[in-house]
């Protein structure tokens, strides 16, 4: 009997570890990134995959809104792509990019490349886009905004974006049950994009750490409201 569990235990592990590896994605660097994008040329399919509002606050010269949401709409938007062309897709990070290439894929498309770190590495990296939003705050108005005998967490995201929406109420709390010590501020990357341009803000969500106007602490991507509040209880020690 006991052998017989270990055996299913060791089928269940080897078939994880090959779901794994087929539905693992390799994305390419940034710069093989700009280096294809750039040789494709004229040829280049360009393909936004978040919500048409959010492309027409800010996307890529040449793109084309491709609603990932809309799963009734893919085979309407997808016969107006040709199969053979280089295709090159984005989203705020790689979530809903990924979801997009696979369908693509899936469905006959040959060369599907997406954006490494998404919208937020090509503007925090200062590429170019096309924007209704403005520039938002200058570094210097940051800058005095920082101004504070409190510690500053600064809370870089976007409305859009899942993994910022997770993070909003641990930092709500954290604003409430801090106020006396921590002083909270919260920046709409895509709208402040000259900011997050000065600042290499490459990722939602982007937590920044202040004291004395001096960055103490910063992480990017998930972060649990255990690790944040031992950081602020660390630097209040």
């Amino acid at each position: 009997m006991k052998n017989l569990r270990l055996l299913i235990l060791l089928m269940l592990v080897g078939m994880t570890n090959a779901f794994s590896q087929t539905t693992k994605r390799d994305l390419l660097s940034f710069e093989a990134f700009e280096a294809k994008l750039k040789a494709a040329g004229k040829d280049a399919q360009i393909l936004d995959a978040r919500l048409p509002e959010e492309y027409a606050q800010n996307h890529l010269e040449k793109a084309i809104s491709f609603n990932v949401k809309d799963k009734s709409d893919f085979d309407r938007q997808s016969a107006k792509l040709e199969k053979d062309k280089p295709t090159f897709i984005y989203s705020i990070g790689n979530g809903r990019s990924g979801m997009l290439a696979r369908d693509l894929r899936n469905a006959g498309f040959r060369d599907v490349t997406e954006i490494p770190g998404g919208l937020s590495k090509w503007i925090g990296l200062g590429r170019p886009v096309v924007s209704t939003t403005g520039k938002g705050l200058s570094l210097d108005e940051y800058q005095a905004s920082l101004q504070s005998d409190k510690l500053v967490l600064v809370d870089f995201g976007s409305r859009y974006c899942p993994g910022c929406k997770r993070l909003d109420p641990t930092i709500d709390s954290i604003k409430t049950e801090q106020a006396s010590t921590v002083k909270v501020i919260k920046i709409e990357a895509y709208e402040n994009k000259s900011l997050v341009k000065e600042l290499g803000v490459i990722g939602l969500p982007t937590l920044i750490l202040y004291r004395n106007k001096q960055i103490v602490w910063e992480k990017k991507g998930a972060t649990s409201k255990a690790e944040i509040e031992a950081v602020l209880k660390g630097q209040t020690l």
